[in-house]
């Protein structure tokens, strides 16, 4: 996937709460939600480069490109999508599944939606630190089988990176999909930033209100509290341990 945003990463503050996702529409036609960095908040959050909900068309998709310098997490929420790229891969991730890119000294890859039908799905850029900028090129998969589900009272927790998972990188950090029917507690870990993502349904957020395409940003440790309304919410809970290193996205390329 391509980013047609550039921008130096800025002090991304916690700020009063959730804040809408914004509408991104590619140079390639396809559509998706970002989290950040958006109008509402216009930082990377470190380590985290962006993250985006996409949606594929059959006629639209991602012709070969290049990355360089971050690792990329794909987690397919509905539809399947073809992967290849320069090392030789061919891969279709369907709904439940995970792909992790290692960018590093850079890769070639394309996305198309399969079979001829629409695809949606999720992607998370991580930066890498400056010492491991120049990383060989690597690849992974995971399928919904190989992750981790954990049924706990108030919500089903599946682990796409994080313990168990095969899905791992360099970056320490989780990433967590949570379907909560009741009461579900989100922990920052002492250190760490990360965000929640509306995936569908509606509720409440730390006693705000979250729905779909709604992001909270978390840069401080702290418990989140996350409540479903009527129907279940689907959030996705992302945390990782920053580099303090400032984020340079410049299009397909993080400096």
């Amino acid at each position: 996937m391509t980013s047609d945003a550039a921008s130096d990463e800025r002090s991304a503050g916690e700020g009063d709460g959730p804040v809408a996702g914004q509408p991104v529409r590619h140079g390639t036609g396809v559509n998706s939600t970002r989290a950040f960095p958006t109008e509402a908040h216009p930082s990377s959050l470190d380590p985290f480069v962006l993250f985006e909900r996409f949606y594929i068309d059959p006629d639209t998709g991602f012709p070969m490109h290049e990355h360089r310098g971050f690792e990329i997490v794909s987690y397919m929420l509905e539809g399947g999508m073809d992967h290849a790229d320069s090392l030789g891969v061919e891969h279709t991730a369907h709904e439940g599944e995970a792909m992790r890119i290692t960018a590093g000294d850079g890769i070639r890859h394309s996305e198309f939606p399969a079979d001829g039908d629409a695809c949606s799905g999720l992607q998370l850029w991580v930066n890498l630190p400056q010492s491991e900028k120049e990383a060989e090129a690597d690849y992974v998969d995971a399928s919904a089988t190989e992750l981790p589900t954990e049924s706990l009272d108030g919500a089903t927790v599946t682990t796409v990176v994080g313990d168990g998972s095969p899905i791992d990188l360099r970056t320490p950090m989780t990433y967590l999909d949570a379907r909560v029917d009741g009461v579900w507690t989100w922990s920052v870990p002492d250190g760490w930033s990360g965000f929640l993502y509306g995936v569908s349904g509606a509720g409440t957020v730390g006693g705000d209100a979250f729905a779909e395409g709604d992001v909270l940003p978390v840069t401080e440790a702290r418990d989140v509290r996350v409540e479903a309304g009527e129907d279940a919410l689907r959030v996705v809970a992302v945390a990782g341990r920053p580099h303090d290193e400032p984020i340079q996205l410049r299009g397909p390329y993080v400096l």
